[in-house]
């Protein structure tokens, strides 16, 4: 359910290759959660770094709420960097099996599909 990579890049490099990798493939970044410095500013010792990318091709996020309006709280998609120890990774959860397990409308299958296989592009490309 998950797909993640590790890369050797450091944290900023990563991020900065995944916001390029999500451009190139006609997605857009619609926000960036610093979730490390978030925590950190809340007075957690939170040691890893964490960037939660919210990504969307409109004409993809259309034909999923077309199929099922009650997947507007599933969209955007998701992509993060974090790091562990001393190693960065990028990762999701995979859209296809995201979608079936919150609905059962035959016309999602495509779309996931097609969703999926792009950000999985962009993570190997961001790597």
């Amino acid at each position: 359910m998950y797909y993640t990579v590790s890369t050797d890049k450091d944290f900023e490099q990563a991020s900065t290759d995944l916001d390029a990798a999500v451009k190139r493939h006609g997605f857009g970044v619609l926000h960036v959660h610093d979730l490390g410095a978030t925590m950190r500013s809340k007075g957690v010792d939170f040691e890893p770094q964490c960037r939660v990318f919210e990504v969307c091709n409109p004409m993809q996020a259309a034909k999923v709420l077309a199929s099922d309006m009650r997947l507007n709280m599933a969209l955007p998609c998701r992509i993060s960097v974090w790091t562990e120890g001393r190693r960065t990774h990028i990762g999701m959860i995979e859209p296809v099996q995201m979608l079936a397990a919150l609905s059962d409308a035959p016309a999602l299958t495509q779309v996931a599909q097609e969703v999926e296989a792009k950000t999985k592009q962009m993570i190997d490309e961001a790597r």
